[in-house]
């Protein structure tokens, strides 16, 4: 996937300008927030289980190592093929040649953001395999060339009445006339032409919200069966998980799924959790014959020991989204990668690297929402602020950002004159604002006023006032 994150804020103007947009980002409180909350307050236990989860990862994290190898051992017993993947490119080619081995034309694939991550699809297609998304929303954005704007809820950018739209433009086979107003007909005419689809592919390739050590399974979480018919249907099933999906055993999984779904959707479980651990054995009614596992580095063991690998606890619900209130305001697409929001202002520059990614981390208000509802404590702000000070670090700030934080940290390591300087700024601001109390626009402070008036100083700072003993009133 290409990067337009350099653009992020020409992406947020196009934006919040955008009355589609606009209109469907209104689902985010009504679908997401409302019910997060009555899930949450419904579940005595949530917090505990909270910071238990984030002790199971925090365990994994620091042990990375041994469990990757217990879980090699123990899917290359249950008949899996593991693969290892440095990066991207790795990664593609990896599934490229099993593909190839395989004999595939067509490929099915359920929800997966890493493979958004390494831009499989484009691959796929530029070497003659066709792969087609089968969860609705990743299918929806799929037949409009897009990239999913949000990671649980791709197509949330849109509305009902632009995927009717291109329905009717692709669905050409069908009448035109149909009615398309009405959800469940969206999605039943979804249906009957995925179900084309799964019958047909050759190999199904899937996420994994979890990789178990202690079994060697790999586990996906649902609402619409479409990973369940990816990986049964096909005679090859591939597995694409990042390194930090790994949890110790099932009873460490049991506790984590309840809080995943509350976290994302308000759901107390996801309709479909499936597991899967190995091909097709004697007596099993259905399943492949063959089952690879493809594990992807991509940056992430930079990430481990690092400021930032607290990140790695992530469990992609998506909860810092739905509740910050830079992306409701603006979307995942503005972003400009694969990973929006408040993680993906954390887990972007990891991956990308912070010289393409700058703006992102500077993309918040820091007002803690994401980190107070994530469900695996992620300190994000505290991480954003890390990838600022790297910014400053490289000097990838504009110089005039540089020069006035230069003069300030100037004024701020000598007192005396700082209270000069302030003392006199205030002064003069007071003098010339007295008539109308604001500034419609102020030298050297266009960032501010081309949005919002300044207000006018009354005369005199806080330290004048806290010297003077009005401190006491």
């Amino acid at each position: 996937m290409q990067t337009t994150s350099p653009r992020f804020k020409q992406n947020a103007a196009e934006a919040l300008v955008d009355p589609n947009l606009q209109q469907a980002l209104g689902m985010v409180e009504r679908g997401f927030i409302v019910k997060r909350r009555d899930a949450a307050a419904a579940l005595p236990e949530f917090d505990a289980l909270r910071a238990s989860g984030r002790a199971i990862k925090d365990h994994v994290l620091d042990n990375l190592d041994l469990y990757l190898e217990a879980y090699e051992k123990k899917a290359t017993e249950a008949g899996a093929k593991v693969h290892w993947a440095v990066d991207a490119a790795d990664a593609r080619d990896i599934i490229l040649g099993i593909c190839q081995k395989a004999g595939a034309k067509t490929v099915t694939k359920g929800k997966s953001m890493v493979t958004e991550e390494i831009g499989l699809n484009d691959h796929l297609s530029a070497n003659g395999i066709t792969p087609v998304e089968t969860d609705l929303g990743e299918y929806i954005i799929q037949l409009r060339g897009e990239h999913p704007s949000h990671i649980i809820a791709p197509a949330i950018h849109l509305t009902r009445a632009q995927i009717a739209d291109d329905f009717r433009r692709v669905h050409t086979h069908l009448d035109p006339a149909r009615p398309l107003e009405e959800a469940p007909t969206l999605l039943a005419e979804a249906r009957g032409v995925m179900r084309e689809r799964f019958l047909a592919a050759d190999v199904g390739i899937t996420g994994a919200n979890f990789l178990v050590a202690e079994t060697g399974t790999s586990i996906i979480v649902t609402n619409e069966g479409n990973g369940d018919l990816t990986q049964i249907l096909p005679r090859v099933h591939v597995v694409v998980a990042s390194i930090e999906k790994l949890v110790p055993t099932l009873e460490d999984v049991a506790q984590i799924v309840r809080i995943l779904a509350r976290s994302a959707t308000g759901q107390e479980m996801s309709v479909y959790t499936t597991l899967s651990t190995g091909p097709r054995r004697p007596g099993d009614p259905d399943g492949p014959e063959e089952y690879h596992v493809v594990l992807l580095d991509n940056g992430r063991s930079a990430m481990l020991g690092s400021e930032f690998q607290d990140m790695l606890r992530c469990i992609r619900c998506g909860a810092c989204m739905n509740h910050c209130p830079v992306y409701g305001a603006i979307g995942g697409h503005a972003y400009g990668w694969v990973y929006p929001g408040p993680m993906g202002a954390v887990l972007t520059p990891a991956l990308i690297g912070i010289e393409t990614s700058a703006h992102l981390p500077n993309a918040s208000t820091f007002c803690g929402r994401c980190e107070a509802v994530c469900p695996m404590q992620i300190p994000l702000p505290k991480m954003m602020r890390h990838w600022r000070e790297r910014e400053f670090e490289r000097h990838l700030q504009p110089g005039t950002m540089r020069a006035g934080l230069g003069l300030w940290a100037f004024l701020a390591r000598r007192p005396v004159l700082y209270r000069l300087a302030t003392g006199l700024a205030a002064r003069t601001l007071g003098l010339f604002g007295k008539r109308k109390g604001r500034f419609a626009s102020l030298p050297l402070a266009a960032g501010w006023t081309a949005h919002r008036d300044m207000a006018a100083p009354e005369g005199r700072t806080f330290q004048d006032l806290w010297a003077s003993g009005e401190r006491r009133r």
